[in-house]
């Protein structure tokens, strides 16, 4: 959390990094750290040093693992992950920014979540996420009605249960997926070369080791 601060107002806050995952995770295609990594910090942003990139890597790569592994549970046992949400000056946690993560999310692979969303019988889920997500929407025409009080601990509890039946809904996209060699598409990257996701540390410190283990 300090380490995300500390970069300002290009990098994602945990609670949005939060939703972020959760939806790269729960989504029917996979989304390579070289892609997804660079959204969390910004383009800009580089480490200091090797220490602080593996250190930083290290603490991201094991709170995505909880999340998978906690969704996967969820296959198994009546069960749902609980999103890290933090609480604003008012001392109430709102959600929204956990929302614009998932929102973000999505947005990395956009025409495979349209079944989902376009689809009268299954997209239900998506609502709650989708009105904290544009709460405060700049265009005013986005905003849904406001939210406040109970109201908002019912629609947060919503989320919560709907983040389980969205990763169901789309594990036998990811199964199917596992079950399919991957292509390299692109030239190769050598282990010497920067690493693609701007990290600015070698391929072989960074993406090529420390890639988790997708769905």
């Amino acid at each position: 959390t300090d380490f995300l601060e500390a970069i300002g107002s290009s990098a994602m806050n945990m609670e949005m990094l939060d939703g972020y995952f959760a939806a790269l995770i729960c989504g029917p295609e996979m989304v390579l750290p070289s892609e997804y990594l660079p959204q969390i910090w910004g383009e800009d942003f580089n480490f200091d040093s090797d220490a602080e990139a593996t250190e930083i890597m290290g603490l991201i790569m094991r709170h995505w693992n909880t999340i998978a592994a906690t969704l996967r549970h969820t296959l198994e046992e009546p069960d749902v992950y609980l999103p890290v949400l933090l609480e604003g000056s008012d001392g109430i946690a709102h959600g929204n920014d956990w929302a614009l993560g998932f929102m973000s999310g999505i947005h990395a692979r956009p025409a495979s979540w349209r079944e989902l969303i376009d689809s009268d019988e299954h997209g239900g889920p998506m609502l709650p996420i989708m009105l904290l997500a544009h709460e405060n929407d700049p265009d005013p025409a986005m905003r849904p009605p406001p939210v406040a009080g109970e109201k908002r601990e019912e629609l947060i509890q919503m989320m919560i249960a709907s983040l389980t039946v969205i990763y169901r809904f789309f594990e036998p996209h990811r199964r199917s997926l596992a079950q399919t060699p991957l292509r390299r598409e692109g030239p190769k990257i050598g282990r010497n070369e920067p690493c693609p996701c701007d990290s600015g540390r070698k391929f072989k410190h960074c993406c090529a080791t420390d890639a988790p283990t997708m769905h």
